[in-house]
């Protein structure tokens, strides 16, 4: 499980995008006119986690937390 520190004020940045990617998860936090962006690398996980599980749990966590979270397909999972 992955600790939530230093994440941007809800009230400034209420709506957030998740998206998993080559060894990373990025975290986009939108508000107004500015976005700031937070990439959490694989290597900060357990050895035994799965990043999708733990990507599904951080949507949920963040969420509880006061934003308004969007899931984006991985990287590398096509569109359809």
């Amino acid at each position: 499980m992955l600790r939530l520190t230093g994440l941007p004020n809800v009230a400034r940045f209420p709506r957030m995008t998740v998206q998993r990617r080559e060894e990373r998860f990025e975290l986009i936090f939108h508000g107004g006119e500015h976005s700031t962006r937070i990439d959490v690398e694989f290597r900060y996980l357990g050895p035994r986690e799965d990043p999708e599980t733990v990507e599904l749990e951080l949507l949920a966590r963040l969420q509880q937390l006061g934003y308004q979270v969007e899931r984006r397909a991985p990287e590398d999972e096509p569109r359809g």
